[in-house]
């Protein structure tokens, strides 16, 4: 007897394609759950691109064996981050506790005077509910009541750095392995496409934190305004984060600049000012000339929406994230869907034999 019940072909095939969708759907709200432990785990990957990125330099300048050097990549990593921290809890241990005292009472008088007037009521109210409801503010309230989650979290980040970094190809062939073999190549020369656009805009980063520390710290210091040399620090490293956190770092220097009256008030305005022409017509322009250019309008709103989302570590590593799909975007779908002459990073090949010599290759 013939089923009368039993799904045809066309019914089969719809009921795989909803599987299917609920397969992609489920996956996806686990990837969301976990996205904290995903940016953690990005965060790792860009740790391992410094620690060879060092370990190239002790191996080209130096002649280093290629174990050796990756083991000084490590060390030198390690006692940077020594270093700051050093830094942060010792040397500048008064100065960091007087920014911690100041700030809430800096961010409370900065909010009341906006508030004198209508708009500014509304903005102050308008900014108050959005980062209440934002995955950013449960993050630092958590960092508020205790120091374990940022330093477990710190260790993991550090760990997972030298997993990666003591053997990539392991992961890069891992993550290969779930693309089918016809589209491997592709998505091979993308892989690498990224790896040499970070590296290449981490030392542009490092070159950029190290001028906007050291200019912002000698101004204030000119300027008479307290805990200079921990302000031009927090200026530093905030430059990682680009335009929110430069503008999140000079609310403190303009707080405690008030304390001290009028004139460096002025001195930290114009140093703010001075630094970011500076850095914008003269530096920028120098050391990013072979990094991808993102426009700042996108950048500025990708960097928010990712520190909505992802919350604080999100926020940190959003700069680097948006570069990580821009340079995607270039490689898969602009080179290899449309066709455009967009060149590949230079790289040994993962799987199979390393083809000929494309002209269009380049080290950018």
């Amino acid at each position: 007897m013939t089923p009368r019940l039993a799904p045809d072909a066309d019914d089969a095939r719809f009921i795989r394609r909803v599987v299917i969708l609920l397969v992609i759907l489920a996956l996806a709200a686990a990837l969301f759950r976990a996205r904290n432990l995903l940016i953690l785990a990005f965060g790792s990957m860009l740790g391992a691109i410094v620690i060879h990125a060092i370990a190239d330099l002790y191996r080209d300048h130096l002649r280093v064996p290629r174990k050796a050097a990756l083991a000084l990549g490590m060390a030198t990593t390690l006692a940077t981050l020594g270093f700051l921290g050093w830094l942060f809890g010792v040397a500048f241990r008064e100065q960091v506790n007087l920014l911690i005292e100041r700030t809430p009472v800096i961010l409370d008088q900065f909010a009341a005077w906006l508030s004198r007037s209508a708009v500014g009521a509304k903005l102050v109210s308008a900014v108050q509910v959005a980062y209440a409801g934002s995955q950013a503010a449960q993050d630092i309230s958590g960092l508020l009541r205790g120091a374990g989650e940022i330093a477990l979290n710190a260790l993991l980040l550090l760990v997972g750095a030298i997993f990666f970094a003591a053997d990539p190809r392991v992961y890069e062939r891992g993550v290969l392995l779930l693309v089918p073999p016809r589209h491997r190549p592709a998505f091979e020369d993308a892989l690498f496409d990224v790896a040499s656009t970070l590296r290449l805009w981490l030392r542009a980063q490092l070159i950029q934190m190290t001028t906007m520390g050291v200019l912002v710290g000698v101004g204030l210091w000119i300027a008479g305004v307290p805990s200079a040399a921990a302000l031009g620090l927090l200026a530093g490293l905030s430059e990682f984060i680009p335009y929110v956190g430069p503008t999140a770092a000079m609310l403190p220097a303009l707080g405690l600049a008030a304390t001290k009256g009028g004139s460096p008030i002025i001195g930290t305005l114009a140093t703010y000012a001075v630094v970011r022409l500076v850095q914008t017509n003269f530096i920028t322009p120098i050391v990013t000339n072979r990094v991808i250019s993102i426009p700042p309008a996108m950048t500025l709103f990708v960097i928010v929406g990712i520190g909505y989302v992802f919350g604080l570590f999100g926020l940190f590593f959003s700069a680097a994230l948006l570069v990580v799909i821009f340079t995607l975007i270039r490689s898969l779908y602009l080179r290899e869907v449309l066709g455009e002459d967009i060149p590949k990073a230079e790289h040994h090949k993962l799987f199979g034999p390393a083809p000929a010599a494309d002209p269009r290759t380049s080290a950018d």
